[in-house]
């Protein structure tokens, strides 16, 4: 039995894991947010840094390409590869995704400013690397799938602004 995962974060560049086959596609009604907080790869339990999670969203599509450990609900969605297909692709995608919950998830940071959320990743730094790290890996992987996702990019800009701002202050 064929088992298909959708990775939407780091999966994207990063794996982790042995695959026979992967195709790239979207799934409909969700978005990508950084709203997750990462206290084991991206950042610690005193500091957590921001990872990506799905939460639905009405007429959005959301394109993808062991360590989703801090997720909490696991659905089997259907994958699309043509955005005028009535047909999926692939039915059945696994997809990790953090609730709200904070009974279910003590993890969940839930929404802030793109401001606020610019400086807890550029502060952020955990046992895989500083989080800008994986915002940055994350904005490049998608743009060479071809997929120009508004919230990653205006968060990368986000914090490619304040780096500069704190890098021209001390000079």
């Amino acid at each position: 039995m064929a088992m298909w995962v959708f990775g939407y974060g780091s999966l994207i560049w990063k794996a982790g894991f042995h695959f026979d086959e992967r195709v790239v596609g979207f799934i409909k009604g969700y978005r990508r947010v950084f709203h997750q907080g990462s206290t084991d790869h991206r950042g610690t339990p005193k500091f957590p840094g921001r990872t990506v999670t799905l939460e639905p969203a009405e007429g959005e599509v959301c394109y993808l390409e062991v360590r989703e450990k801090q997720y909490d609900k696991k659905a089997y969605l259907d994958l699309f590869t043509d955005p005028m297909a009535t047909t999926p692709a692939v039915s059945g995608v696994m997809v990790y995704i953090a609730s709200a919950n904070k009974q279910l998830n003590s993890n969940y940071l839930g929404p802030a400013s793109l401001e606020d959320i610019a400086k807890q990743i550029i502060q952020a730094e955990g046992p895989s690397g500083p989080n800008r790290d994986y915002l940055f890996q994350l904005e490049k992987a998608l743009l060479e799938l071809g997929c120009e996702d508004k919230h990653v990019i205006d968060l990368a800009n986000t914090v490619r602004r304040i780096l500069s701002e704190e890098d021209s202050a001390s000079k």
